[in-house]
């Protein structure tokens, strides 16, 4: 929502008018920068929208106030032309009203659009959450990172890497929804106040890495294109695509970092597959090289990488990873209910690269269980299990 600047008012005022945590509301008022307000011109306050009535005989401000629950003043910051204590009959006047609750809500077949119909929601209400493009996949699909407060400790989060494994994004996407909700209602997520996580983290979010390959396996050959031929030939011929795990060219993300590769190439498929194919070399792809820029450009202080399934997290790479990996791994194994594994004989993967580059921690966490890809009915339970995880990420 906007509000017109008054003279006189400031960032601190709003905080207090509308009851939202001053570090909000500067966050999403980034290009102020400290500056003095100028009267006249639009401030974002996070957390509300308008609704439009028509005003009634007799209506005053006070009146719709007093009706809505509301202040005055709040009512005169977003209708600044009303001057007047009787307002004109069947005149439009703009209503503020707080969101109180969770905006996105619709998880099931959750494709590339959907999700960036939803980052649009939620930057619109929630404007201290930020998006930029990182990279862009084969088909020239952006690969959107989504970042949450503005703390020393940076960490990130990512989901899809593998086409089949669509679920963990709408699983991240729901846990931003419940974070900006709690944080602008002043609400606990799991008991933990959230304002101090913001404070003190800056959360990235790559919620679809692979968006050429999750819109396959949701909307079938027609999502390919020009590739259309190309995808139904590696798949057999077959029209059901869902249990491709690739990328839209065949390479499998997750075998595409300089970490052991070797060992991967000598046993996995040499020629562009559904699945498991590495590429033919390391961050041959631009959905894998963008993910590598971007650790390469940040202080990440650890990442975690969704994947389904097993309720395991993987945490080790070849004995180098940091002591700190055990405290955080037992801490996502205790708010989960998942199993902490150490090492298993799988390598070239997103975190095997992380640990091996910065000797920092990293995690593949495998939610639910069963045969991938898993059904939507275990959603709500890995959302439950994976917020403790989510959370934790920010505490820890």
């Amino acid at each position: 929502m906007k509000v017109t600047i008054r003279p006189g008012d400031s960032l601190q005022y709003y905080s207090e008018l509308f009851d939202i945590p001053f570090a909000l509301i500067d966050q999403s008022n980034s290009e102020i920068n400290g500056q003095p307000l100028t009267a006249g011109r639009n401030i974002h306050i996070p957390g509300y929208t308008l609704h439009y009535q028509s005003t009634a005989p007799n209506d005053t401000l006070k009146k719709i106030a007093k009706e809505k629950r509301l202040s005055v003043d709040m009512l005169q910051s977003v209708n600044p032309s009303i001057i007047a204590d009787h307002l004109p009959i069947n005149d439009t006047i703009a209503i503020p009203e707080r969101v109180n609750e969770r905006i996105l809500t619709d998880f099931h077949h959750y494709t590339f659009d959907t999700m960036i119909n939803d980052i649009q929601k939620l930057t619109t209400i929630y404007p201290f959450i930020t998006q930029q493009v990182i990279g862009h996949s084969v088909m020239g699909k952006d690969i959107i990172e989504i970042q949450v407060g503005n703390g020393n400790k940076q960490v990130h989060l990512n989901g899809s890497f593998h086409a089949n494994e669509w679920i963990t994004t709408p699983v991240i996407m729901r846990f931003i929804n419940e974070y900006a909700r709690a944080l602008t209602n002043n609400l606990p997520l799991r008991s933990l106040s959230t304002l101090p996580l913001l404070t003190d983290t800056n959360l990235s979010v790559v919620p679809m890495v692979n968006p050429d390959g999750v819109d396959l396996v949701l909307n079938g050959a027609s999502a390919a294109g020009n590739r259309r031929r190309n995808v139904l030939s590696l798949n057999n011929h077959d029209t059901d695509f869902s249990n491709w795990k690739a990328n839209i060219a065949g390479v499998d993300l997750n075998n595409q970092y300089p970490a052991r590769r070797e060992t991967e190439t000598a046993r996995k498929p040499d020629s562009p597959q559904p699945r498991d194919y590495p590429g033919p070399y390391p961050l041959s792809e631009p959905e894998s090289m963008a993910m590598a820029t971007l650790a390469n450009t940040r202080e990440f202080s650890r990442v975690s990488a969704f994947h389904t399934q097993g309720d395991v997290i993987y945490w080790g790479y070849e004995g180098i990873e940091p002591s700190s990996a055990q405290t955080i791994v037992d801490e996502y194994g205790r708010v989960s209910g998942y199993t902490p594994v150490r090492y298993v004989d799988n390598y070239a993967g997103f975190k095997d690269w992380f640990i091996k580059n910065y000797q920092r921690p990293g995690f593949t966490v495998e939610l639910g269980s069963g045969v991938n890809p898993l059904p939507f009915t275990q959603f709500d339970e890995i959302y439950q299990a994976s917020l403790g995880i989510m959370l934790a990420n920010l505490y820890m």
